[in-house]
């Protein structure tokens, strides 16, 4: 298949490079008419979060969104918005505000149901404005929107910041510069590698390619489901790499057939059935390990896998199809610069390592071990918490809206808690049901008396604001229904505090049960901080299941590969010492803030629970292209000598300069996201940066060759009954093993027969 495709593509490149072009200006034209379209509304069905949101979507239509600040500040200086002149203005301002497209209902601080917006000293309040546009409809055209119906409290020397959804819609950024940063570094790492400009160029092309693709359908994709915005930067971060990456493993693979005589087309097909049919098995390998995240039951998670993946098949299809194409056309000016050095030359650069390596393998494999466990010892306090608008860059309008929130009311303003309460039918409760005018106070008034509280929903609102950790409870709304009421609970914590998870699960499981036991009542707490609170609770339980799938995947891929069950254990292990490190890393500079300062980070900020799960995936996955690299040039020298000592040498010697010069690649386009605003864009930049530098240096340069050479020709050993069970799969065979020239490191073709294991 491999190359029949190749040979297909080699001979028709023109036709090939220019459906590819076609294809980047079909997605670039569908983006620009339809829009990218990201969100960060979390879903979490089954939980108690998800049906506090579905109670209330039920009982109080029109607002898809929830109350959305706009805050309101005069200086200290000024007069207060409690004087009659700010009022007016304010009230001006929540009038025209209320006229704008998809504002359901705008409440003012100087309203019954507002009273508790004002600050104590009037200078800071905000405007409640409901929306009927969710999350991720919500666009910076509807910010603007707002901002200029509320001109009237501008002109009054009122500052407005929106705050919510409003202002993560203005605050969204581009990721341009640190792609343009990744890709002028990945430019002169190539260069210097390669020799050549034109060759270094080639890369470059097919991962810009890949990305001019795979972005605009993951933002198409945002119409149909919630894609976080961090979910597109990642799939920028991991398809630019591997993009790089795949076309660099091809056109090496290429200039070692020119060097040895081989005619351009011949050589552009072997390629692809030999080095595309390694990427494509390492691209499997980490769309598999993202499927993983499917057992999570999270459509977070299901869109965090989606759009890496899309990213990576984008790339496969890049490397299977135009590489050959564009190798053909481009042929003469691929050639090597310089000639490679004749076999016996004395070993440099990695045949030292190499050689080290298998003269001192207990030392370097010790070495090597108490080097990822130092870096790993922070993973053991690793916990997962929640990010809030706090944690957002100086200066942007969530941060804004944010500190001068919690400066005014309260760390906890910021996160207020949605307690809705589903009172029992006349029937199922045995007695007269509770009624009340929407969005009122609940309430039951006796023909020719005084309306009175519903006594239900009285002892809720005692019970909350008796509850230690409660800030503020405001009075409880009603719905038409009558029988669904929900209360705005302000803790007395922000909400990436673990107070105030605390909180929730206190109120869930202690608090509100003992205030309505008996009464049949259904009560729900709901919110962005309970929903992520949820999140992570769930991701907890799910984790040993997800980890367990990649795990399994991951060793069958490598046992199918090679043939050898000690192999793909003895690799997954080692991936999974390197992923520790990557979190004791992501530990110390995240959770414990040692050194954030230096990535744009104020101080520590806590790391969301898909962060950790979200890469182990990306992690095994990627680890799965070196992996492949260096065990195939082993297994080729193994095979043809039948020496496993020398094989592990030559291996090494023959793949560590271009492994070490895409994982270079690969960690500079991950480090050039630190650029970004984001804290979570920050995670996964330093995170898959860290694991991919040790996976290329330490894991494939001392701890796997020492172990093969400590095990021996035991690496290879097989059951006969699973020899019969495996099929045969020749992951770097291009079909011309009569040619001097066919493996990765420049070997000579392995012999029909396998030595007898």
């Amino acid at each position: 298949m491999f190359t029949g495709t190749g040979r297909w593509c080699a001979r028709r490149p023109k036709r090939v490079v220019a459906a590819w072009l076609l294809l980047l200006a079909t997605a670039l034209t569908a983006l620009g008419v339809f829009g990218r379209v990201t969100s960060e509304a979390v879903s979490i069905p089954g939980s108690d979060s998800q049906a506090a949101q579905d109670v209330t979507d039920r009982a109080f239509p029109g607002s898809a969104s929830g109350r959305q600040p706009v805050l309101l500040h005069t200086d200290a200086s000024a007069a207060p918005l409690t004087a009659p002149e700010a009022a007016t203005a304010v009230r001006a301002a929540a009038t025209a505000v209320a006229a704008v497209p998809h504002v359901v209902s705008v409440t003012t601080p100087y309203d019954p149901a507002g009273a508790a917006a004002m600050s104590a000293d009037g200078h800071t309040a905000y405007l409640s404005v409901e929306l009927d546009l969710t999350g991720r409809e919500v666009t910076p055209g509807t910010t603007e929107a707002v901002l200029a119906a509320a001109a009237p409290a501008t002109a009054a020397g009122i500052e407005v910041t929106p705050g919510g959804f409003l202002a993560a819609a203005v605050d969204k950024g581009t990721t341009g510069r640190s792609e343009a940063i990744g890709l002028g570094t990945a430019l002169v790492i190539l260069t210097l590698t390669l020799g050549s400009l034109v060759a270094a160029g080639l890369p470059l092309l097919a991962g810009i390619v890949g990305l001019g693709i795979a972005l605009p359908v993951i933002g198409l994709a945002g119409h149909l489901m919630d894609v976080p915005e961090a979910g597109e930067t990642i799939a920028a971060m991991i398809g630019l790499g591997v993009g790089i990456d795949y076309t660099l493993f091809g056109l090496s693979r290429f200039r070692e057939l020119r060097a040895a005589g081989v005619g351009i087309e011949d050589a552009a097909v072997r390629t692809t059935a030999g080095s595309g049919k390694s990427v494509a098995f390492a691209g499997s390998a980490v769309v598999a390990a993202l499927a993983g995240l499917a057992l999570g039951g999270l459509p977070l998670l299901y869109a965090l896998a989606l759009a890496p993946a899309i990213a990576v098949v984008t790339a496969v299809g890049v490397n299977l199809t135009l590489l050959p194409a564009v190798l053909v056309l481009l042929g003469k000016r691929l050639t090597p610069a310089r000639s490679a050095p004749a076999p016996d030359a004395r070993p440099r650069g990695w045949g030292r390592i190499a050689e080290l390596v298998a003269a001192r393998p207990w030392p370097l494999l010790l070495a090597g071990l108490a080097l990822l466990g130092a870096l790993a010892a922070p993973a053991v306090h690793l916990h997962l918490g929640q990010l809030d608008a706090g944690s957002k860059a100086s200066g942007t309008m969530s941060r804004t809206a944010y500190d001068r929130m919690a400066a005014a009311f309260g760390p906890g303003a910021n996160g207020a808690l949605q307690v809705v309460d589903v009172l029992p039918t006349p029937a199922q409760a045995g007695g007269a049901a509770a009624t009340a005018p929407a969005g009122g106070t609940a309430a039951t008034a006796p023909a020719g008396g005084t309306a009175a509280v519903d006594p239900r929903l009285a002892a809720v609102t005692a019970a909350l604001r008796g509850a230690e950790g409660v800030a503020a409870v405001g009075p409880p709304a009603v719905a038409a229904d009558g029988r669904t009421a929900r209360w705005q609970v302000t803790p007395a914590t922000a909400p990436s505090d673990p107070a105030t998870t605390a909180l929730v699960h206190r109120l869930r499981s202690d608090v509100l049960p003992s205030a309505t036991a008996g009464s049949g009542q259904v009560l729900h707490i709901g919110g962005a901080t309970a929903a992520q609170a949820d999140l992570n609770t769930r991701i907890a339980h799910r984790m040993p299941l997800v980890v367990g799938f990649v795990l399994t995947v991951a060793g069958l891929l490598l046992l199918l590969a090679f043939r050898s069950p000690i192999v793909a254990v003895k690799a997954a292990v080692m991936n999974l010492v390197s992923v520790a490190a990557a979190y004791g890393v992501l530990s110390a500079v995240f959770q414990h803030g040692w050194g954030a300062e230096l990535i744009g980070l104020e101080g520590a900020v806590a790391i969301p629970g898909y962060v950790p799960l979200l890469m182990f995936a990306v992690l095994f996955g990627l680890s799965m292209d070196y992996e492949v690299f260096l065990l195939s040039a082993v297994r080729e020298g193994y095979l043809r000598e039948g020496d496993s000592r020398r094989a592990v040498v030559t291996g090494l010697a023959g793949t560590g300069r271009i492994i070490s010069s895409a994982a270079l690649i690969m960690v500079a386009v991950f480090l050039s996201y630190l650029l970004s605003d984001d804290p979570v864009v920050k995670m996964f930049g330093v995170g898959l940066a860290t694991a991919v530098a040790l996976d290329a240096t330490v894991v494939r340069g001392l701890l796997v060759p020492s172990t093969m050479v400590l095990l021996g020709d035991r690496n290879w050993w097989l059951p006969g009954w699973l020899d019969r069970l495996l099929p045969h799969l020749d992951i770097e065979g291009d079909g011309h093993t009569a040619d001097p020239a066919v493996s990765e490191d420049g070997a000579a073709p392995r012999p029909a027969a396998e030595p007898a294991r």
